[in-house]
This record gives structure tokens, C-alpha cells and sequence, in this order.
């Protein structure tokens, strides 16, 4: 997968590529460029604060030019009065009519006038808005963010490294909240939630899984408000959709845009924390701290987690990586199941065929490696998935489900959209014939490659 994307929140790896095998449904080991969208991964810097964000204003500058007080004119001398006569007589006789006519004017304009008088007298009055204090229409953004901003929460966490914010939605009312693995990763002691009604919360972890990078934690409360997991794939490009978190540490804000690309092959983390995605793309605005918040439908359904960003070549949280028009969002569908079973378990299970791809391989499809390659023991697991199915290796994998695949990580992630027990039909390419072949997928933690790398959590 080309190293598009980068992380706000991470130093970016180094850009060689690995040439060593990887497997179909573990964890990339080549050096990932994608970052995950919050301020608190494990390698994250403390999160920005307030005043990292908002730069103190300028000292105020000595004017380049001086101003002096003008001095006090003279006063001129005093002219001579006229010699009183007819001219005075005239002048008092002038005053009293004036004076008449301006009370008698006074009376008729009070009389007769215009009721608002005083606001005619100050100048021409302007048009007034007509709008009144309506509820949103429905439909609407404002009527969305109305909606979903009690449910949606700000996550702080302390690590050996320092602090991280992230975002989590309420999924269950009796104090359930969902929010990316990355988010709360190497939290030490609880995590605290912040509330939009102002309220603070401690929260334990219920469980957490890194190859989906979702995770669950809890409050002790049990009047909240849950936010409906939409359906996912009834989402096209080009739908308006809604993102709502904590990009910054700046709670409760929302951000809009489309749908810009589906399914889309993303990798975030690294080694036994690297995390595969069918993500949804998304044009609205996210930002270190939207991770683990809402991408939500103009009906108000969460239709994806926010989880990472693309960023221009180097870009870091110091150089300022942040919203470049290319979010991505785990799909509800996928999250509901793991979320489900992290409430159930702790833990979610992370499909497998028990096979390792060849990262070396630059042809068409996906080459299995096979044993005589460095670093590989097992090509094929003996009695995995794959070995029942009858892929060998050296086989090229063409297709899977009817769909082209052009590198490991997009095979892994397409392989990773599936749960254990399903049914999945590969294309192959074996000896210059194509051949479909059903696999009934395994369990990760349950396969042994032969490298003791493996283990009933499945970080690898």
C-alpha cells in the first residue's frame, strides 16, 4: 500500500519499505503512513492545549510618532456692544413669537405626529430579520447536532508519555461508550469523561481490540441517551454526512461533508498495534482529537467511527498535520460487532485463513509466500483455513468475494471485514489457470505460524 497517509499524532515512520512476508490476516510489519485522527496514541505528544492552540496577543508597541496637546488659544478681546434701541426691541419681539410657535409646534407634532417618533428622528430604520426561534428543520445539520451532541463525549487519559484527548459516543444508556483502541491505549488509572452538559465522568475499560482500533469503556450512569449504529453499507459517495467530537480538546463541535470514498484500504499503528480498515472516506473537517467520534447520516445514525487522517508527505502533529479533506471512519457495521463482543468479552476475535503474503511480490494480485523465503515458516499453516481450502503456496490471490485485490493490505482488509465463521469465496491463480476456492475463516489467536509470534489475544 502506497505510505499516503500520516498521523497527526505520531512521528512517522521510517519510508523504507520491508521486503518480509506479511500474513493475510495479521498485522502489516512494513512502516505505516497512516495516523490515526486524536491527540493520544501511545507514541502521541501531550495533547494541545488551549493556549498552544490561541497565541497570546502582541505587546503593544511605542507609536513611531509623538502627539502633543495643542495649546489653549487666545481669547480675543471683547467687542463693544451696540447701543441698545429699536434693534433690541426687535430682536425680543423676534424671540417671543419664535417661542410661541415652537410650543404650539411641539403640541401638534405630539398630537398628530408618527407613534415612534424617537427612532425616525435618529435616522431611516433598517429591515428586521422575520425568522423566529423555530426547532431545526428536520433533516437538517443543526437538527443532527441538536440531536446526537448529548451522546457524543470528550475522553482524557493520562500515559507514561503524558496525556491524550480523544472522542466517544454513548452506545448503550446504561453507560456504555465506544471510542478508538488508540484513544485510551497505555491509559494508566481511568479515563475521564467529559460530558456536554459540563459533567465529568471516570470510566473504566471494558475491553479494547488493536487490529479494529475500537475499544469500550464505562461510567456509572445509567440515564444516558445511546446513539443508533446505522447500517453502513447503505451509505453511496456523495451522501452528506456529519462528524461530531473533539478535534483540538474543543468539545461539542461538528464539522460536515460527503461521503467521498468507500471502502477504502487503510492501515494505521505499527507492527502487533497495526490496525486494518475498510474505511469510509469522508471530506469533513477531522482533526487530532475527532478520534472515536461519530461520522453520523443526515438521519442522525452513526454510519462510522472517526479513526484517521491522511496528511501531506512529513506532516506531524508539530508541523501541523490535521485535516487535509481526507478523514476515515471505520464502518459502523464492523464496529457493532466488536463492539458487541468487547461489552460480551473483553476482547474480539480477529478473523484468519492462516496464510502469509509475500510483500516482495510486485505482480498481479497477492502471492502466498512459501517456506523457502527468509523469515517464513509456514506459508500455510498446516490444518488452517487456508490448508482445508486448498490454497498452496505460491498461489496468487486474484479476487476475494468477486473482488480484485492488488496488495496485502487491501487482501487483510478485505479478509478483516468478515468475522470468524464466514464463508469466503478466493480467486486464484495457480500454474496460469484461475480457480475459486470457499474458505470458512478461522480464528487469529487460534493459528501457529511456526514463529511463536501468535497468541490467544491476536495481536499478531
Amino acid at each position: 500500500m502506497s505510505q499516503l497517509f500520516a498521523s497527526p499524532d505520531e512521528p512517522r515512520p521510517d519510508q523504507g519499505a520491508r521486503h518480509e512476508p506479511e500474513r493475510a490476516d495479521a498485522y502489516a510489519e512494513s512502516g505505516q503512513d497512516v495516523r490515526s485522527a486524536d491527540g493520544a496514541p501511545a507514541a502521541a505528544a501531550s495533547p494541545v492545549t488551549g493556549e498552544q492552540v490561541f497565541d497570546a496577543p502582541a505587546p503593544r508597541t511605542e507609536a513611531s510618532s509623538e502627539y502633543v496637546v495643542p495649546e489653549v488659544p487666545a481669547t480675543a478681546t471683547r467687542p463693544v456692544p451696540p447701543r441698545r434701541g429699536v434693534g433690541a426691541v426687535v430682536m425680543v419681539v423676534s424671540l417671543l413669537l419664535g417661542l410661541v410657535g415652537g410650543v404650539g409646534g411641539a403640541a401638534a407634532w405630539q398630537e398628530w405626529g408618527p407613534a415612534d417618533s424617537a427612532s425616525t428622528t435618529k435616522g431611516v430604520t433598517l429591515p428586521a430579520s422575520a425568522s423566529g426561534t423555530d426547532e431545526p428543520v428536520v433533516g437538517s445539520v443543526a437538527a443532527v447536532a441538536e440531536a446526537v451532541l448529548p451522546s457524543v463525549v470528550q475522553l482524557e487519559t493520562t500515559t507514561a508519555l503524558g496525556g491524550g484527548t480523544g472522542s466517544g459516543l454513548v452506545i448503550r444508556g446504561d453507560g456504555y461508550i465506544l471510542t478508538n483502541h488508540h484513544v485510551i491505549d497505555g491509559a494508566e488509572g481511568t479515563v475521564q469523561v467529559l460530558f456536554s452538559d459540563g459533567k465529568v465522568e471516570e470510566a473504566t475499560i471494558v475491553g479494547s481490540s488493536p487490529a479494529y482500533d475500537l475499544a469500550v469503556v464505562k461510567v456509572e450512569r445509567d440515564d444516558l441517551t445511546p446513539l443508533v449504529l446505522g447500517d453502513s453499507d447503505a451509505m453511496v459517495v456523495g451522501d452528506p454526512v456529519v462528524a461530531v467530537g473533539s478535534p483540538l480538546g474543543l468539545e461539542s463541535t461538528v464539522t460536515t461533508g460527503i461521503v467521498s470514498a468507500q471502502d477504502r484500504p487503510v492501515t494505521t499503528g505499527q507492527g502487533s498495534e497495526s490496525s486494518f480498515m475498510a474505511a469510509i472516506q469522508t471530506d469533513a473537517a477531522i482533526n487530532p482529537g475527532n478520534s472515536g467520534g461519530p461520522l453520523l447520516n443526515m438521519s442522525g445514525e452513526v454510519i462510522g467511527i472517526n479513526s484517521a487522517v491522511a496528511a501531506l508527505p512529513g506532516a506531524t502533529q508539530a508541523t501541523g498535520a490535521g485535516s487535509v479533506g481526507l478523514g476515515f471512519a471505520i464502518p459502523s457495521n464492523q464496529a457493532r460487532r466488536v463492539a458487541e463482543e468487547l461489552i460480551a468479552d473483553g476482547s474480539a476475535d480477529v478473523p484468519a485463513i492462516g496464510a502469509q503474503l509475500d510483500t516482495s511480490y510486485t505482480g498481479r494480485g497477492v502471492r502466498v509466500a512459501d517456506s523457502s523465503q527468509p523469515n517464513v515458516v509456514h506459508g500455510v499453516v498446516p490444518g488452517s483455513p487456508a490448508d482445508e481450502a486448498g490454497i498452496e503456496e505460491g498461489d496468487i490471490i486474484v479476487a476475494i468475494e468477486g473482488e480484485l485485490v492488488a496488495d496485502p493490505d487491501t487482501a487483510i482488509v478485505k479478509i478483516r471485514t468478515h468475522a470468524p465463521g464466514d464463508e469466503v469465496t478466493f480467486t486464484l491463480e495457480r500454474d496460469g489457470e484461475e480457480v475459486d476456492v470457499t474458505v470458512t475463516l478461522g480464528t487469529l489467536g487460534n493459528l501457529d505460524y511456526g514463529d511463536s509470534t501468535t497468541g490467544e489475544d491476536g495481536s499478531q
